[in-house]
């Protein structure tokens, strides 16, 4: 290979770096997400849990006057998202499961990272309803007894 070809290649490797050092730096801001009050039916409605772990390192009027500042409980949940269930769980944080359209998944979690991190880290759970076949089985296996 000629010293020509290499030098080259090495310029178009430093170029190619650089560039991408730039769009690092460069913060991106996601468009809003589509706010839609659809109602969850039948066919389009997906459970989801929220597990909103609270940063243990840091008193708890500090993590509320964050959720204020941020806006918290005037934007979540968003309008249209049934609250299913809300529990605080001890060293972990607050555990939510909503009820919504598949199609609002997006705007539930933007909501979130503009207005809970920081105060919380977020993870995310689809959900289904298993209590009644649990409950059957449960009868089931009494019965063969």
């Amino acid at each position: 290979m000629s010293m020509k070809i290499v030098r080259l290649i090495c310029v178009a490797s430093v170029l190619t770096v650089s560039a991408q050092a730039v769009s690092a730096q460069t913060p991106t801001v996601a468009p809003p997400a589509p706010t839609s009050t659809a109602p969850a039916t039948a066919d389009n409605a997906i459970l989801l849990t929220v597990f909103l772990k609270h940063d243990q390192s840091r008193p708890l009027g500090e993590l509320n006057d964050q959720l204020a500042r941020q806006n918290f409980y005037k934007a979540f949940p968003p309008e249209g998202v049934e609250v299913v269930s809300w529990y605080v769980t001890m060293g972990i944080g607050q555990v939510i499961t909503l009820r919504l359209p598949a199609s609002r998944i997006r705007e539930v979690n933007r909501v979130l990272e503009d207005t809970a991190w920081g105060a919380y880290r977020t993870e995310f759970y689809p959900t289904y309803d298993y209590k009644q076949v649990g409950l059957s089985q449960h009868e089931k296996a009494l019965q063969k007894q």
